[in-house]
């Protein structure tokens, strides 16, 4: 590699190194917010702020106070819905799915993301 790669290549990097970092930075931060319940994971989906653009559905999910694997997995199952799936990429119909089942699950005041079973087969 010749010198003026190097020099050009260098800024390129640190530059993206940067980013990365504010990114970091800007989603621990909202998943504080979110763990704390000063905003909903319902409000960040619909919103979708920049830093979530790239953040997998999960992931955002998984943020929420009593959510983990196992509670994000069976509720994404329900849309249907790839755990994968970044935020910024949903379409509005499912941006607005999720809120409302969201918000659903926390007027429910038990945390649970799914109908119980008696709620299913009336």
């Amino acid at each position: 590699m010749n010198a003026t790669a190097m020099i050009v290549g260098r800024p390129q990097h640190m530059r993206a190194l940067q980013r990365a970092n504010e990114v970091r930075l800007a989603r621990a931060e909202l998943k504080r917010r979110i763990a704390d319940g000063e905003t909903s994971a319902a409000a960040v989906v619909l919103s979708c702020p920049w830093e979530v653009e790239t953040m997998a559905v999960a992931e955002l999910l998984m943020s929420q106070r009593r959510w983990g694997h196992t509670r994000t997995r069976r509720f994404l199952v329900a849309i249907p819905m790839a755990e994968t799936k970044t935020v910024g990429s949903m379409t509005e119909r499912q941006r607005h799915t999720l809120a409302a089942m969201l918000a659903s699950a926390a007027v429910r005041g038990n945390g649970r993301a799914l109908p119980e079973p008696s709620e299913q087969a009336a």
